[in-house]
């Protein structure tokens, strides 16, 4: 996202970087006298601390912070900074330094409603489509690129076996995934003796739904007991862990069988890992994007019956669209992220990817409610009917978005098609603020859930580091102010503010998938959206998510490349079901679904 990449040029940094600088000279100030019995405590009496720094050392962190001081306040701060400030530093610094290990979240929660607002349906109900799947194709490849919904109709009537459909996605694992590398771990052996059981219990009447059978791909951050889980990251390439992650609990527990532990940027950014760069299926010049690019990428490819990305700043949305498959982000709380990898507390969101608009619900239906290892998760209804009509609904739209990149033709069509699908529009508006000044909260939160990392010097063994990539990032992390953290905060309070009143006025908002303000701030707001391919656009040069990068130019075409481009529906916080309900309007009236890549 470019606003990530530019904000870390713009954005206020903090003074704390004073402590980073030292030198000689000012000796340290006389122990303080002893305390008067009954006296409280006060500020700036700690005991001396840290390394000393001078009034040098302020002028030139003024420049980080944007504030200015005087002479005489820059003296001041340097000269009680060691009984003020530094002491606070001991937890990380010493003598007594306190690990803090993985599993501790932060004390504070992100709560993304606001008091009054209504948070979602009033009921639980699931009611999927009902239609005849048709016959079995006698071609492996049209079985392979089947959606979930036909796929489990076949299992469930008996005409496929899961071994069968799990041989298939080996098969095409082994001789397709060179071209991409989506994979990280196949979990061959593992996923024939999940799908025997599958086989097994079915003929003896125990079906569990409509994911029995069906093999999946995980995002490489989803703990599997005894199975790698590498977070795409050289220094975790060997991490095994001894349990399952909440989400892959629930997928064994569906009957779900585990195929392979798909690629994510390392750490959860962009398209790069440890294999290499995972590669878009209708376009093999460029990445898949990221940082559910593993994910993406198998599940267009026809590798895996479906697969479950994350997000925490576009990372399901953008290799969706990329890859012509279906993301689906739920609401920030719905799924656990109990066992995986923790980028950012109040950011993080697990999720679907799929090839049709209800598989998404279908896999979305199997891990949805909390779960007491992730205090951010909550109890959540969730109320959907496949059959339920659309007209009616009130889709807004940022009229001035629609008119200007990164929107074209086919995100201008889709609102049309909205129209004629019996749906009403109605024009919306945001205040013009920096939604990028909200990216505080997003690097502080990573900086610190990998600080072991980064101040071990780990962090220089990960394949990327360019400016834009988490080595440099997590390094300049260090260097915000905790009142700027703050203020962010609030912000973002703010902007939950305004995302409520447009809800109030509107059911659904469509935008341009990868506009910058809508995809920072609903991931802010920890609003609900969905990612669908609405049609074709023809490209001239490889699409990256990486800052541009003269030395290395992205690929030119003589002539333009034909790739999916998405549309993104977002909804009111917990009310996926209508977001849903209207993604399959228009995934049938667009009609683009049913094309694969070539080549797969």
């Amino acid at each position: 996202m470019n606003t990530r990449r530019q904000f870390l040029i713009t954005a206020p940094l903090g003074f704390i970087g004073a402590v980073a600088a030292c030198r000689g000279g000012e000796q340290a100030s006389a122990a303080a006298p002893a305390a008067t019995p009954g006296a409280p405590p006060a500020f700036g009496t700690l005991p001396v601390a840290g390394p000393e720094v001078s009034v040098a050392t302020f002028a030139e962190a003024e420049k980080l912070a944007q504030v200015t001081m005087t002479a005489a306040e820059r003296k001041q701060a340097a000269d009680s900074w060691r009984t003020s400030m530094a002491g606070y530093l001991e937890r990380r610094t010493g003598p007594r330094k306190v690990p803090i290990e993985d599993a501790v979240a932060p004390a504070t929660l992100w709560n993304p409603a606001i008091s009054g607002t209504t948070t979602g349906p009033a009921q639980d109900r699931f009611v999927r489509s009902a239609g005849d799947p048709g016959p079995l194709p006698t071609n492996d490849a049209d079985i392979a690129f089947a959606p979930v919904t036909r796929l489990s109709r076949w299992i469930e009537s008996r005409k496929l076996t899961s071994e069968r459909l799990t041989n298939i996605y080996l098969e095409r694992i082994k001789r397709l995934d060179p071209k991409i590398r989506s994979v990280i771990t196949l979990t061959g052996d593992f996923a024939l003796k999940q799908a025997r059981k599958a086989d097994a219990e079915i003929a003896s009447g125990k079906y569990r739904g409509p994911l029995h059978g069906i093999p999946y791909g995980v995002k490489d951050l989803l703990d599997t007991a005894g199975i790698a889980t590498t977070w795409g990251a050289e220094p975790f390439r060997n991490r095994v862990p001894a349990t399952d992650s909440a989400v892959v609990k629930r997928l064994n527990d569906a009957g779900a069988v585990l195929i392979a532990k798909l690629s994510l940027g390392a750490l959860a950014l962009n398209d790069i890992w440890f294999g290499g760069q995972t590669m878009n299926p209708w376009l093999l010049e460029e990445g898949a994007s990221g940082s559910s690019a593993g994910p993406g990428a198998a599940t267009a490819a026809g590798l895996v019956g479906f697969s479950i990305g994350s997000e925490t700043g576009g990372s399901i949305v953008s290799p969706a669209m990329r890859c012509g498959v279906t993301g689906l982000r739920p609401t920030f709380g719905r799924v656990p992220r109990s066992g995986a990898m923790t980028l950012c507390w109040s950011l993080d969101k697990l999720g679907p990817m799929t090839r049709s608009v209800e598989d998404a619900m279908l896999v979305l239906h199997a891990i949805t409610g909390p779960d007491v290892l992730d205090l951010a998760s909550v109890p959540s209804r969730l109320d959907y009917d496949a059959a339920a009509p659309v007209k009616g609904l009130r889709v807004g739209f940022f009229p001035a978005w629609m008119k200007e990149a990164p929107a074209t033709d086919v995100d201008r069509a889709a609102l049309e098609t909205v129209r004629k699908l019996g749906m009403e529009t109605k024009e919306v508006t945001l205040p013009d603020w920096p939604y990028s000044s909200l990216m505080p909260v997003l690097f502080a939160e990573a900086a610190a859930a990998f600080e072991e990392l980064t101040l071990s010097g780990n962090a220089g063994q990960l394949k990327s580091q360019v400016k834009d990539a988490w080595p440099n990032l997590f390094r300049q992390a260090r260097f915000f102010s905790a009142v700027d953290f703050v203020q962010a905060d609030r912000l973002r309070r703010k902007v939950a503010m305004e995302m409520a009143r447009i809800f109030s006025q509107v059911d659904l908002l469509l935008v341009p998938s990868l506009r910058d303000e809508m995809l920072t701030l609903s991931n802010f707001t920890g609003h609900p959206s969905l990612t669908i391919r609405a049609g074709f656009v023809q490209v001239g040069e490889a699409r990256s998510d990486w800052a541009p990068d003269p030395t290395n130019p992205l690929p030119k075409f003589s002539s333009p490349r034909r790739v999916p481009h998405g549309i993104t529906i977002l909804g009111r916080l917990f009310d996926e079901g209508t977001v849903v309900r209207a993604g399959l309007a228009l995934e049938k009236a667009f009609n683009v679904v049913g094309e694969n890549p070539t080549g797969f």
